[in-house]
Parts: C-alpha cells; sequence; structure tokens
C-alpha cells in the first residue's frame, strides 16, 4: 500500500542556499516518519548565479517531483497552490552601514510624522477649538498655552504609543499592531502579484 503525503506549501519562503530543499518552502506529514524526512530533503529547484531574487513554484509542480522520485506514493495539498521564493544570500555585516540606514529611517519618521501633526492641527484649527472650549467652560480665553494644550500635547504621543504597541512587554494584548497588519496586508498583495505575472509570462517553476 502506498504512503500519503501530506503537503502544506508556505505562501512565500525566504532561502539563504541556491539549493532549494522541499522542506524549505512546505511543511510535510506522513504516517512514516522516514519518508517525510526524506521529502523534506528533496531538491526541488537550483537558483542559478546571477538571477532574479524571487521565483514561483507551483504545488503542482513539488507533487511532480515527488512522485517522480517516489512513484509509491500519494501526495495531498493542504495548503497554498504557489509558493513565492526569494533568494536572500547571507551578506558579511557591516554594522556602520545598518546604523546609518536605521538612523535615516528614524529621522523620516521623526519628522515625517512630526509634519503630519502639524498640518493635521492646521486643517483642523486646532488652536482655534481650544480657544472656543476655554470660552465655554471658562469664560474667557488665556493668552499663553494652557491645560488643554499641555493635555494635547502629552496625550497625543502617549495614546500613538499606546495604540501602535509599542512596549511589548507593557501590552495590553498580544495581537498585531496596525503596521504589522498592514506589512502582512502588503506582503500578500505583493505575492499575490508576483504569482499572477510568473503564470502570465509562463516563468512560473
Amino acid at each position: 500500500m502506498s504512503e500519503t503525503i501530506y503537503l502544506k506549501l508556505k505562501e512565500s519562503a525566504r532561502v539563504r542556499e541556491r539549493r532549494v530543499l522541499l522542506g524549505d518552502l512546505a511543511e510535510l506529514g506522513c504516517r512514516d516518519q522516514e519518508t517525510a524526512r526524506r521529502c523534506r530533503l528533496l531538491e526541488v529547484m537550483d537558483i542559478p548565479e546571477g538571477s532574479r531574487e524571487s521565483y514561483v513554484i507551483s504545488v503542482v509542480s513539488l507533487i511532480g517531483k515527488i512522485e517522480k522520485k517516489w512513484g509509491q506514493v500519494q501526495v495531498e495539498s493542504i495548503g497554498e497552490t504557489d509558493c513565492v521564493v526569494s533568494f536572500c544570500p547571507l551578506k558579511k555585516p557591516r554594522p556602520l552601514w545598518e546604523g546609518a540606514k536605521a538612523a535615516f529611517v528614524c529621522l523620516v519618521s521623526f519628522f515625517g510624522s512630526a509634519f503630519a501633526i502639524m498640518t493635521f492641527n492646521n486643517d483642523g484649527d486646532v488652536p482655534r477649538l481650544f480657544q472656543e472650549i476655554y470660552r465655554q467652560v471658562l469664560g474667557y480665553a488665556p493668552e499663553g498655552p494652557g491645560i488643554l494644550e499641555l493635555s494635547y500635547s502629552i496625550g497625543l504621543p502617549l495614546g500613538i504609543l499606546v495604540f501602535f504597541n509599542h512596549f511589548s512587554r507593557a501590552a495590553l494584548s498580544k495581537d498585531p499592531t496596525p503596521v504589522e497588519v498592514q506589512m502582512r496586508a502588503y506582503e500578500t498583495d505583493v505575492n499575490t502579484t508576483l504569482v499572477k505575472e510568473a503564470d502570465r509570462e509562463g516563468r512560473e517553476q
């Protein structure tokens, strides 16, 4: 009786070596652990030198390779139909360059956020709103900054930090942050586009 192998293909996989194994792209389950181990070590592609960084591999192609290698097996696909393979070779660490990139991103994020907040306050005319609140509550508007401006200045950054869940140890929940959700949605859209382009151009492995 033939063995049944359950193949759960990943949506995307990042590999460091040019020799890509089936275990890098999928999870495999089988009653016979030795068969599953051999399947994980099956070479599915060899990335050539100087080639592009992304490939699309179809689950049909992988099933064909398994059945060609071991004819007496039955493969059941329970995962994705295509996998986007990204080749990211290990590079020599460059602390100075990495630190410079991190500093640049921090500066852009800081000044960009500050500009966005200032334009929002200007569009919403927050200073005039505070003046109206002062007049309705106190009967007059103070000349300089008051308790509302102080509370707003403290509450705005504090609310952003809490909302985006930056303090992992003090987080209210283990749910992903809005930034992480958007990054995963963007990654899914990119993978879908790569799969469709590879299928349209006939580059699917």
